[in-house]
C-alpha cells in the first residue's frame, strides 16, 4: 500500500469518527449533572457501526476475570500474543507504525505487563477506571486518538483467534473484547477530560551534571507552568529517540522560574537513559508528558517516614523541599536513603546540609556494603523496620521494585496500615 493510500484511509477514519461523534451529539438529549463532583463517564459497553464506544454502567469484571483466566493457556505466553497482534495491526493499518519507536521491544514488554495489570484487577473495575483514565491522559503526547483503539481490538481478535486455534471459542474472545472495551472507555474518558491542558511541555536543559559515570542530575526549564506537586514523576522524551518516553520523579518542589530536576540513572546502552546521561547538554530540548502519581498525600499532619534507594531518592528530595516551605505545625519527618556503598548516596551532602539546618527532619543514611556501614541494619527495609515503631506514622516509599516491595512487606508486619504506606505502582508506570 502506498503512502497516499494509507494517508487517505487514515484520514477517512478520522473523519468518520468525528462525523459519528457530532451525530450522537446533536441527537443525545442535554445531560443533567448532580451537585457536587461528578463521576467519570461509565465503561464502553459495545462497539457501534462507526467505531465508536457506547456507555453503559455495571460492567461485570469479576466474571469476564473468571473467564479469561479459565482459558488464559490458550492465548498465552503473551509475548507471542502481543507479536501477532502488532504485525497485524501494522499490516492492516500501515499508517499507525509512525505512532510507535523504532524499536518496539519496550512497546511491547510495556503491553504485556499492561495485559497483566488488566487481567490481575479486572474485578475491582473501580480502582481500575481510576489508573486507566490517567493513563489516557498521559496517552494524548502520542497522539493517540480513539479511532486507533478499533485498529487495536480488530488486531486483538486475530491474534486471540491464531493463538487458540482451534480451541478459540466466542466467549473467550467476547471476554477480551468487553475488557479491552473497558480499557478504552477510561482512557478516552482521561484523554476528553484534560482537553485543555497541553499535552506535552517543552523543556530546555539549563543544567547536566554527572554524580556517577552512570548517574546525572538533569536542571530543565519549561516555557510555561509545569503543574506537578512534589513526589510526582512525569514521562521525558529524547529527541535522539522520538516516540519512546520513559518516567522519572522530579527532584524538587515546584519553582516559580519553571525549573524543574531530574535524576537519571543508565539502565542500559542505547535507551532514553543512557541518551540523558551521556548524550545530553545545556540548550539541549526535551519534551515532558503530563505529571502523575499520587506518592505524596495531600493534607496530612501525621508524622512522616520516607524511605529511598537508588534515584527513588528524587520524589523524596522533592517531598522534603516542599515541606521546608509548607509543614504542618509539630510534624517530624524520618528520611532513610539506601545504597549499596557510600560513593552511591550521590545526593547526600546537599541532604546532610539540609537536616542540620531543620531539627524536625532526620535523615538516615543506609549501605549494605561489606565495609564500616553508615548506619546499621545492613538491608534497607531491616534497618527501617528496626529503628522505631511506625505504626502511627503516614510512609512514602520509592525506588526499585523489590525494594519497594520489601519496605511495604515489613511496615506492614511491624503494623503500619497499608492505606498509610504510599508508593506509585511500578507496574503502573505505562
Amino acid at each position: 500500500m502506498d503512502t497516499t493510500s494509507t494517508t487517505a484511509e487514515y484520514d477517512r477514519l478520522i473523519a468518520r469518527h468525528h462525523a459519528m461523534r457530532l451525530r450522537r451529539q446533536i441527537l443525545a438529549p442535554a445531560p443533567s449533572f448532580p451537585a457536587g463532583p461528578s463521576a467519570p463517564p461509565g465503561p464502553s459497553a459495545s462497539l457501534d457501526s462507526a467505531g465508536d464506544y457506547d456507555s453503559y454502567d455495571g460492567y461485570d469484571g469479576a466474571a469476564d476475570q473468571r473467564l479469561i483466566l479459565r482459558d488464559l493457556a490458550l492465548v498465552t505466553p503473551f509475548d507471542e500474543l502481543i507479536d501477532h497482534l502488532y504485525a497485524c495491526m501494522f499490516r492492516r493499518r500501515p499508517f499507525l507504525r509512525a505512532l510507535f519507536p523504532e524499536s518496539m521491544e519496550f512497546q511491547q514488554a510495556h503491553l504485556e505487563r499492561m495485559f497483566e495489570y488488566l487481567v490481575e484487577r479486572l474485578d475491582r473495575p473501580a480502582e481500575l477506571a481510576d489508573t486507566l483514565t490517567r493513563l489516557g491522559r498521559d496517552h494524548r503526547k502520542l497522539g493517540v486518538r480513539p479511532v486507533h483503539y478499533e485498529a487495536f481490538e480488530e488486531a486483538l481478535r486475530e491474534a486471540i483467534r491464531f493463538r487458540a486455534g482451534s480451541r478459540w471459542h466466542a466467549g473467550l474472545e467476547a471476554a477480551w473484547v468487553r475488557m479491552l472495551r473497558f480499557a478504552v472507555r477510561s482512557m478516552v474518558a482521561g484523554a476528553e477530560a484534560a482537553l485543555t491542558e497541553p499535552p506535552y511541555w517543552h523543556a530546555t536543559v539549563v543544567g547536566h551534571e554527572r554524580r556517577r559515570h552512570d548517574l546525572a542530575v538533569l536542571r530543565v526549564r519549561t516555557g510555561e507552568p509545569y503543574p506537578y506537586r512534589a513526589g510526582q514523576y512525569g514521562t521525558v522524551e529524547h529527541p535522539a529517540l522520538p516516540h519512546t518516553w520513559r518516567q522519572y520523579s522530579m527532584g524538587c518542589a515546584p519553582r516559580a522560574d519553571n525549573e524543574l530536576e531530574f535524576h537519571v540513572r543508565r539502565t542500559g546502552p542505547g535507551g532514553v537513559s543512557a541518551a540523558l546521561v551521556g548524550s545530553t547538554a545545556v540548550g539541549d530540548r526535551l519534551r515532558l508528558g503530563p505529571p502523575r502519581g499520587t506518592l505524596m498525600p495531600e493534607d496530612d499532619t501525621r508524622d512522616l517516614l520516607l524511605v529511598a534507594g537508588g534515584t527513588g531518592l528524587a520524589p523524596m528530595k522533592a517531598i522534603v523541599e516542599r515541606l521546608v516551605e509548607h509543614r504542618p505545625r509539630g510534624q517530624r519527618v524520618h528520611l532513610f536513603v539506601g545504597a549499596r556503598n557510600r560513593g552511591e548516596l550521590y545526593d547526600w551532602p546537599a541532604l546532610a546540609e539540609l537536616g542540620h539546618r531543620k531539627p524536625w527532619l532526620e535523615l538516615v543514611p543506609v549501605t549494605e556494603d561489606g565495609g564500616t556501614p553508615i548506619a546499621p541494619g545492613g538491608r534497607l527495609a531491616e534497618a527501617v523496620g528496626r529503628a522505631a515503631d511506625w505504626s502511627e506514622h503516614r510512609a512514602c516509599v520509592s525506588g526499585p521494585a523489590g525494594l519497594v516491595d520489601e519496605v511495604r512487606t515489613r511496615l506492614a508486619a511491624a503494623g503500619l496500615p497499608a492505606a498509610r504506606i504510599h508508593h506509585d505502582p511500578v507496574l503502573g508506570r505505562f
